[in-house]
């Protein structure tokens, strides 16, 4: 069964809360307030991508971008995330698929770069890797990567957009 990925629309917004709580009700490092941190950066006009998969469409995944600035200043780097898909689809490349196609969506945004906080063993197939001049404090360092899309550098310590204190 193939799936198609295309922008959120206003119709999504409540699939994509019930997915994204779903997809991380067992996540062991979820804080439980992904689905209220995509309704808040939605509201705040901060979700400068948002990309559904759908089978027979039903929305089955969702990724999220939104800015995020460099000790404090917007330097047109953005965060990946959260990612979700729904329970008993791993592993059938809907994630990944998501995140490609946000990576592409940025490109043509004019980003600079991504950032994640993520999976070590997993993020690397997109281009991510740790660097050490970007930081983002209390979290492992090997937890936090960099991609450049522009190829210039950046540095500093992140902060993601106030739509991640959402609860």
């Amino acid at each position: 069964m193939g799936y198609q990925i295309r922008p959120e629309q206003s119709e999504d917004t409540a699939r994509i809360r019930d997915l994204t709580t779903a997809a991380f009700a067992e996540a062991e490092h979820s804080s439980g307030t992904e689905g209220a941190i995509v309704d808040a950066l939605r509201a705040a006009g901060a979700l400068s991508v948002s990309l559904v998969a759908t089978i027979e469409s039903e929305v089955v995944g969702h990724v999220a971008f939104s800015p995020v600035t460099l000790n404090g200043v917007d330097l047109g780097w953005y965060g990946l995330g959260p990612v979700s898909v729904r329970p008993g689809l791993h592993g059938r490349g809907i994630g990944a698929a998501l995140i490609r196609a946000g990576l592409e969506r940025l490109n043509a945004l004019d980003a600079k770069g991504c950032v994640v906080l993520g999976d070590p063993a997993y993020y690397p197939r997109f281009g991510f890797r740790h660097a050490p001049e970007i930081q983002y404090a209390g979290v492992p360092p090997e937890y936090f990567m960099a991609l450049s899309l522009d190829g210039s550098k950046a540095s500093g310590q992140v902060a993601y957009h106030s739509g991640f204190s959402a609860t």
